[in-house]
């Protein structure tokens, strides 16, 4: 039987797939467009200079910094047999909050709008995190 805390963990692994292949089909279709060699955006410097449009990209690397917490957490609960039905509603909740975050973020991009995204995906994942260690450390049961 599966483990009901690694459906998030598989969600945000789509969710990164997914915003992957939306960065890849803007840049292919600029760079035919615009008609840029790929050698001149070999770096994210040049792709800077090249690219009108880096949101997806910009989201992409985002999908690298803190849901690396939430991957660490998950596989910290899995291993260690720690899962409760706390911990996946915190995590489905985190995923719920950069799911919102990377559609602002790859469409109209309205920075306060991402930003409370990102921060109640930050203390979902702090909470996460707090119950996770309260129960490894301390015995409890959340």
């Amino acid at each position: 039987m599966i483990q009901p805390i690694i459906l998030p963990l598989v969600a945000m692994v789509f969710l990164t797939l997914i915003v992957a292949i939306v960065m890849y089909r803007r840049r292919v279709s600029y760079m035919k467009a615009e008609r840029i060699h790929p050698q001149k955006v070999h770096s994210r410097k040049g792709g800077l200079e090249h690219f009108a449009d880096t949101r997806a990209s910009d989201n992409y690397m985002n999908l690298f910094e803190l849901p690396i917490l939430f991957y660490t957490a998950i596989f910290t609960i899995m291993l260690t047999n720690n899962s409760s039905t706390l911990m996946v509603a915190l995590a489905w909740a985190f995923v719920a909050f950069r799911i919102a975050h990377s559609v602002i973020h790859c469409t109209y991009n309205k920075v306060m709008h991402r930003f409370t995204a990102f921060i109640l995906s930050f203390i979902t994942l702090t909470a996460l995190w707090l119950v996770l260690a309260s129960n490894l450390i301390l015995g409890t049961q959340f």
